[in-house]
């Protein structure tokens, strides 16, 4: 599975899998505990395919930033979200030393190791580009 079905709903904790459409929003499946939600469009909702993490030149994908934990930690889970904050931001240096100090919070760096070690947990590593960012660089290149 990639990110593509992979959901983040804010004011609920951890992710969640896109199961099914209903009449007023879809049901998900919390990635921590198995528990199924109806969420409704009222809620804010983020896909883990669309987020970005700002670098000093540009935005790079959060599936990009996964990739780059995924080779440093050989497939493995990355250390404990719960670091504290100098070693967290340590950590997110090492594996992406450009990543923009003054955009990227230690809250944010803190919620990517926790969302990686959260998916490897659950056996998503599929870190690959979507069809559609595929056909998207594609269209800019022309």
């Amino acid at each position: 599975m990639t990110l593509e079905k992979i959901l983040s709903i804010s004011g609920k904790p951890g992710l969640y899998k896109l199961k099914t459409q209903t009449r007023g929003g879809f049901l998900a499946e919390s990635l921590l505990n198995g528990k199924k939600i109806n969420v409704s469009g009222r809620h804010n909702v983020s896909l883990l395919s669309e987020i970005a993490i700002y670098t000093l030149t540009e935005e790079l994908p959060l599936r990009e930033v996964f990739k780059k934990i995924y080779e440093k930690e050989d497939g493995g889970e990355a250390i404990s979200h719960k670091e504290p904050k100098i070693k967290l931001e340590e950590y997110f240096f090492e594996v992406l030393p450009d990543y923009d100090e003054d955009r990227v919070y230690a809250s944010d760096i803190k919620k990517v190791v926790q969302w990686y070690n959260l998916l490897v947990r659950n056996g998503i590593t599929d870190f690959s580009e979507t069809e559609a960012d595929q056909n998207e660089a594609v269209s800019e290149e022309e």
